[in-house]
């Protein structure tokens, strides 16, 4: 094959990625009505141990009313400290701070616990992401299914407090970053959505991290609205 020809090829390739990237992204999804339940706020955090939590005793700690997610070793596996009830329609708010590393962490919600991946406590499902890197991402799954890094990264702060607000209503989830509307999002394959466990994400990495959870507010099945929108 002449160089020329190569290069041809490389490029529909390159173009072919792109547009299925984009089609996923772009993917028109259906209207899922919010599912109806008793309103009610949950106290998933007591703010002084994990009562009502599942996690690795290792890895997750309460101090001074925050959650922390530590490793100094070696996480092959990405793990969860997950809530013991699950949920599918929920507005859940609270402050996260990534106090060591540049890995990302996260909100798993919607999914299963999976432990045929490797660790007894990892998840398969959606994935809300932050601090390094913004977006939704399937795990075990479809990778990542929707991007909000040009508008979330300038709004969060790295290594300090960032306060966060995510809506999930039928197939609908609103994320809010410090106050500002940051993703409104349907999930184009509403069967993919279970009740489940919600889980807050130790990433798996090579070196130590620390993550710091606090003021954690869960409501269920919430108003139509958004309460943290400045």
């Amino acid at each position: 094959m002449s160089s020329h020809r190569k290069f041809l090829v490389a490029g529909l390739i390159a173009l072919l990625s792109v547009g299925t990237g984009w089609s996923q992204e772009k993917k028109e999804a259906p209207v899922v009505p919010p599912r109806e339940g008793k309103r009610e706020v949950v106290e998933i955090f007591n703010g002084k141990d994990l009562k009502g939590w599942v996690g690795n005793e290792k890895l997750w700690s309460v101090k001074d009313g925050v959650i922390i997610g530590k490793n100094t070793d070696e996480v092959k596996v990405s793990t969860y400290l997950l809530t013991e009830k699950s949920y599918s329609d929920f507005r859940l708010t609270f402050d996260f701070k990534l106090a060591e590393s540049e890995m990302h962490s996260g909100i798993a919600m919607w999914g299963r616990i999976a432990p045929d991946k490797g660790d007894p406590l990892t998840y398969a499902g959606h994935l809300v992401m932050f601090p390094s890197g913004h977006g939704f991402y399937d795990l075990y799954g479809r990778n990542m299914i929707h991007t909000n890094n040009e508008i979330a990264a300038p709004l969060s702060k790295q290594h300090d407090w960032n306060s966060y607000e995510i809506l999930a209503q039928g197939n609908r989830i609103r994320f809010v970053l410090n106050g500002k509307l940051v993703s409104d999002w349907r999930e184009p394959e509403p069967d993919r959505i279970k009740s489940a466990p919600i889980g807050l994400q130790l990433h798996s990495n090579k070196q130590p991290q620390e993550v710091q959870w606090r003021n954690l507010k869960l409501e269920t099945f919430p108003d139509d609205k958004l309460l943290t929108v400045k």
